[in-house]
């Protein structure tokens, strides 16, 4: 489901493309046969879906995965919501005055094309089934993002509430419970972590994750919230997640502590999130696809 959501995601930036609009009419218009959704009066057609989710589907078998039948059905919904976004953030882009410049828009191919030499990119296009054209629409596509992005989120806080904790990951309840156990006796959690902590990342270093702050560390949220509601030197009971089991150790409490460059980044993508799901909300949105 991980690689899943990642390919459609790749697929929908990398490769959306934008369906001609329909001019606003007092008058009854018949839906084509070949409309998936409408969006404010903007048909999206089946060719533009059929086309992400080939490409979609070569990605994935590039990777080794081939999806069966009710993985593609999923994966066309979810291809189906990603030209629904694009169509809002493109119309908002509008709205807002933000455009791509023939200059810019050429500069930035030209550079993609420098980078790796005008074969490799041909080659490329040809392996990828792309038409120049295509690319160019991609490329204007990426950068009204990009745009798009810098003008509605906000910048991020320069500092935040965080936490220092370290945690231990188990595989399951009995072996954490155990491990509790054997902590609430006095044993050094560091020592505990390195020896039986499941979490490759943070095992050698006694399970030291750091401080971080709330809804922008990419830690599970069950672990976060017991981290913010623990005392300094106070040890939580099992937590499960996702994961596994965990326990969670903080050392540490700051009121405005730094934050981290990952973590503005975090910050501004959960804005734009945050915008684009209120845009969606408010938006005329017909899904004709059966």
């Amino acid at each position: 489901m991980q690689k899943l959501a990642f390919f459609i995601l790749a697929s929908i930036f990398l490769l959306a493309s934008c369906s001609p609009a329909i001019a606003p009419t007092p008058t009854y218009t018949p839906i084509p046969p070949n409309v998936v959704a409408i969006v404010n009066d903007q048909p999206i057609f089946q060719e533009a879906l059929e086309r992400q989710l080939k490409h979609l589907q070569k990605a994935m078998e590039a990777s080794g995965e081939k999806p069966d039948l009710q993985t593609l059905e999923q994966m066309r919904r979810q291809v189906l919501e990603g030209l629904i976004d694009q169509t809002i953030m493109e119309q908002a882009a509008a709205r807002l005055g933000i455009k791509v410049s023939p200059e810019e828009l050429e500069e930035n191919i030209r550079k993609v094309i420098q980078e790796g030499g005008e074969e490799n990119f041909r080659r490329w296009l040809e392996q990828s089934e792309l038409t120049m054209e295509e690319f160019r629409e991609m490329t204007r596509l990426q950068l009204l993002s990009l745009k798009l992005f810098e003008a509605v989120t906000p910048p991020p806080p320069e500092t935040m509430e965080q936490v220092h904790a370290r945690h231990i990951l188990l595989g399951s309840q009995e072996e954490a419970m155990q491990i509790l156990e054997r902590l609430r006796k006095g044993e050094d959690f560091a020592s505990l972590a390195r020896q039986f902590s499941k979490d490759d990342f943070t095992r050698e270093l006694g399970g030291d994750l750091g401080f971080f702050p709330k809804g922008l560390s990419g830690l599970p949220p069950e672990l976060e919230e017991a981290a913010f509601s623990l005392a300094p030197g106070q040890i939580s009971g099992v937590i499960k997640s996702y994961y596994g089991y965990h326990i969670v150790q903080v050392l540490e409490k700051d009121p405005a502590h730094p934050l981290s460059e990952e973590a503005k980044r975090m910050f501004r993508e959960q804005k734009f999130k945050e915008w684009l799901e209120k845009e969606k909300a408010s938006a005329r949105v017909q899904r004709l696809l059966k």
